[in-house]
């Protein structure tokens, strides 16, 4: 089986990239399925309904979240009935929404999303290690694969919680830093590993917003508003190729795609 999984979806610029590029990167690498991050597809912060029906239009199967889940406030009217959308699973709970996603693959194949949160720099959540352990327990028996999209800051935390989990999940992909690494791997227990995916969006940009509304705040330490930069679209993701007969991954591919203009 062959899953490609998008970096953050950064914007309306993340949106048209997955529009138009996600159909040509299924048709030309087989892929069976497709999931993406998609906390900053509503202008580069939050989620809101129109965008994420759009980017579940362009062919996502489901979704994870991260730190910027609740920014858009209408969320909580439909955040509970949305079964496609996994939100951080560590935060403190009672918590509205899915700690978890399963969705049929093709043949059945139950494929588990489990979104959790770094601790390190970031604002104070559950111990992403221990609800991984607890949410697995949860999963015991329903799911075949279990991909889980790590939202954090630090690299060295990605990375433990990479080998902690190594053998026991299919994968644990790094989001949220917008900068692709070049670390992909299949660690020696079978679990596809990489620091970052990367985004999705515009990458002549500064993690995707304007180069020179940063470049000002930098300069002034001032509040300024930010918005998407339009430059440099650019699909990142991986593909994640899984023995059927264990679950476990065979392969970790990076994806780096741009989006070519057209006169």
């Amino acid at each position: 089986m062959r899953i490609l999984y998008s970096g953050d979806i950064f914007g309306r610029p993340g949106r048209q990239v997955v529009k138009e590029l996600v159909p040509a990167i299924v048709a030309a690498k087989g892929i069976d399925i497709v999931f993406a991050n998609v906390e900053n597809v509503s202008g580069g912060a939050g989620i809101d309904r129109k965008r994420l029906d759009e980017v579940l239009a362009s062919g996502v199967a489901a979704c994870t979240a991260g730190n910027h889940t609740w920014h858009n406030k209408e969320i909580l009217e439909w955040i509970d009935a949305e079964s496609r959308l996994a939100r951080p699973a560590n935060l403190p709970e009672p918590c509205p929404g899915n700690d978890h996603v399963i969705v049929a693959g093709p043949g059945g194949v139950r494929i588990a999303l489990v979104n959790l949160l770094g601790r390190l720099f970031m604002e104070p959540v559950d111990c992403p290690f221990r609800k991984a352990d607890a949410m697995l327990e949860k999963l015991a028996g329903k799911a075949d694969i279990i991909l889980v999209d790590f939202h954090a800051e630090a690299t060295s935390e990605k990375m433990a919680l990479g080998y902690y989990l190594d053998g026991r999940v299919t994968a644990v992909l790094g989001t949220h830093t917008h900068v692709q690494t070049a670390d992909e791997r299949v660690l020696k227990g079978g679990t596809a590993f990489i620091t970052d995916m990367g985004m999705s969006g515009p990458h002549e940009s500064i993690i995707g917003v304007s180069i020179a509304e940063v470049t000002t705040r930098f300069l002034t330490a001032r509040p300024i508003r930010y918005s998407p930069s339009q430059e440099g679209l650019m699909f990142n993701g991986v593909i994640i190729d899984v023995n059927e007969s264990d679950w476990r991954a065979l392969s970790i591919e990076r994806v780096r795609m741009p989006l070519e203009k057209t006169e």
